[in-house]
């Protein structure tokens, strides 16, 4: 990664885990999925409220763990919110690849995202950068209800 390109990434990541978006309690969700990283501890808590056509009405999170996995979480509900189910899939299957193997034909659809790829580098914190997707995951295959899952556990 180029030191610009670094810089910026560093810039983007403390933004978002000081200041995450779409953070909070949603009360109305449709489903709520628990996701953990017991390797060092970061937790999320994923509210999805699903509009009638399927699509992602409102998105929010909690939880705490390392700026990678609070900002990950943060800007994964940004770009996931309004999407249909479709898209909001083919957005994981983008970022998955992104952080798992990288690649010179990044992704436009993940925008700003993006600048997760560096922890590529760092096999540890791959997981917890994909945490709030594995729920995410988790809450596309539900339509409704609560669900668990771990980082230490494919689904």
């Amino acid at each position: 990664m180029n030191p610009e390109l670094e810089e910026l990434y560093q810039e983007v990541i403390l933004d978002h885990s000081r200041r995450p978006r779409n953070f909070g309690e949603l009360t109305d969700a449709t489903v709520r999925v628990h996701g953990d990283n017991p390797a060092c501890g970061d937790e999320i808590d994923l509210a999805v409220k699903f509009a009638d056509d399927g699509a992602f009405e409102q998105i929010k999170f909690t939880g705490q763990g390392c700026a990678i996995s609070q900002a990950s979480a943060s800007m994964m509900t940004q770009k996931v919110k309004g999407k249909t189910r479709d898209d909001a899939a083919s957005m994981l299957r983008a970022f998955h690849d992104l952080v798992t193997q990288g690649g010179d034909d990044e992704p436009t659809m993940l925008g700003d995202v993006q600048l997760l790829r560096g922890v590529r580098k760092f096999p540890q914190r791959v997981k917890c950068a994909m945490l709030a997707w594995r729920a995410l995951e988790q809450a596309l295959e539900q339509q409704n209800g609560e669900a668990t899952v771990s980082t230490e556990v494919e689904t």
